[in-house]
């Protein structure tokens, strides 16, 4: 190592050309860094380092220009983040990028020639090398690391079955909530919820059935319609699929014949076509609303969590508070000192939150926590081919008013429900979603009373249950 010149003394020829072989050496780096390529083309072997170039300039233009055409077309966008094919393809690419411009950093290094350089130069060189191409690969093999995760999440929670068009200008998904585990999508629903979605604006009307509903007929032609021409007397509407699980044998195309059941009852109740159908595991929720960090509710009266024998009871109390998954499930799901509809009307009050709350940049920021919830929470219909439509029209349902129609008392007898009453009341809650001026409104009566943590009671209606804004209701 040649020595140090002491302070003030003049630099020796030696230490100038230490400094500029030193210097050499951080910018083929740091070029290496800004246009990969560059270092070879200026000091190495200008065909690899043409190659790199171009294939740089490439994948830059095809980012922007991807970025530019999402501007103009967000569904381009999600179908390119949606589709398992374009994933493998961008996870490879990926995995490309960061082994080749790790070996470009690596060859930018040989190329300042590091044996020439002074000891403390040499390390310099090395540390800052090596920080570079971790930096970099790093950054694009955990990129490519989400897109793996994401395109394990589109092969396992959606299927590839074949698209159903919009039913009048609306597609309708059946929500069925229930206590089931992996593998275990066949018990009974504890909750039933058809979203009815606007194709083109996005405006959802939430219809809820209840769970102890009787006496209701099945789809017209359907297997179910058959068994019971008189309408079903077996059960309540949760015990259809029960019913059918243990029928399999009417069912012999069908993969989840309780579902399949449970859409032809609700298609008889309400008239509706449903598209598809999405079975959400009520425990496995409280595991989304964690990787989200949390929801906020306007919690109206003390809500019980858990029964009185459990070692964890506790109380929610009242206040607008942000609560975590398992107090938000048990918001979601309490009915000791209530009733099924008042928490019908809160399970409403939580969709409603998490629309409006989860935002896309939570959804980036949190998405390894989410993908891996949404797997162990979620079994669906939906195809692959279809989750960049419903992406879209969940981001532009975001921020309007959602309406709400519950087919419950006082308006409707569960134990015999008028189902042409049922089947008016739906179509006018969709025709003022539409924005018909000709759909009457009737306004619920406004109340003061709060029973079971829901604004109104079991005798007048629950403000959840049925109205045009569900976010004023909660």
């Amino acid at each position: 190592m040649p020595p140090v010149p002491s302070p003030g003394s003049p630099l020796t020829a030696g230490d100038r050309a230490a400094r500029i072989r030193f210097r050499r050496a951080m910018a083929l780096m740091l070029a290496t860094l800004v246009l990969p390529g560059s270092a070879q083309i200026v000091a190495g072997n200008r065909r690899v380092g043409w190659i790199a170039l171009r294939t740089w300039f490439v994948v830059v233009a095809a980012f922007l220009v991807t970025m530019v055409v999402g501007l103009f077309d967000h569904q381009f966008l999600y179908g390119l983040g949606t589709d398992p094919s374009t994933l493998l393809w961008m996870r490879l690419v990926l995995m490309a990028l960061a082994i080749g411009w790790a070996l470009l950093f690596f060859d930018a290094w040989r190329i300042g020639q590091p044996l020439s350089l002074a000891m403390g130069h040499r390390r310099a060189v090395v540390g800052v090398n090596g920080v570079l191409c971790l930096a970099v690969a790093g950054s694009l093999l955990f990129g490519a690391h989400l897109v793996g995760v994401q395109r394990d999440l589109m092969l396992t929670m959606f299927g590839d079955g074949q698209a159903s068009d919009a039913h009048h200008g609306r597609y309708n998904v059946l929500l069925l909530g229930g206590d089931s585990g992996a593998g275990r999508w066949g018990l009974r629903p504890d909750s039933m919820t058809v979203a009815s979605i606007d194709e083109e604006t996005g405006k959802t009307v939430l219809i809820s059935l209840p769970r102890n509903m009787q006496n209701f007929p099945f789809a017209k032609g359907s297997v179910m319609a058959e068994q019971f021409p008189d309408g079903f007397d077996a059960d309540y509407l949760n015990g259809v699929a029960t019913w059918a699980g243990d029928n399999t044998e009417l069912f012999p195309d069908s993969e989840n014949p309780g579902i399949d059941a449970t859409v032809m009852a609700i298609e008889g109740i309400t008239g509706l076509k449903i598209n598809y159908w999405a079975m959400v595991n009520l425990e496995g929720f409280k595991d989304l609303v964690d990787a989200v960090g949390g929801v906020t509710l306007n919690v109206r009266q003390s809500i019980p969590v858990g029964l009185p024998h459990d070692s964890f009871y506790s109380h929610i109390e009242p206040g607008v508070q942000k609560l975590d998954g398992f107090e938000t499930l048990w918001f979601a799901r309490a009915r000791y000192d209530s009733d099924d509809y008042s928490r019908m009307a809160r399970q409403k009050c939580v969709m409603n939150a998490m629309l409006q709350q989860i935002s896309p940049q939570t959804a980036v920021r949190n998405f390894q926590k989410i993908a891996k919830a949404s797997s162990a929470m979620i079994s669906t219909n939906i195809p692959a081919s279809e989750v960049d439509r419903f992406i879209d029209l969940a981001l532009k349902a975001r921020g309007q008013k959602i309406a709400t129609l519950s087919l419950v008392p006082p308006m409707i007898n569960t134990a015999d429900p008028d189902i042409p009453l049922v089947r008016g009341k739906v179509a006018e809650a969709i025709d003022r979603a539409e924005g018909d001026p000709a759909a009457t409104k009737k306004k619920r009566k406004g109340s003061d009373s709060v029973t079971g943590g829901s604004l109104g009671s079991l005798s007048e209606g629950y403000a959840a249950n049925q109205s045009d804004d569900l976010g004023t209701a909660c």
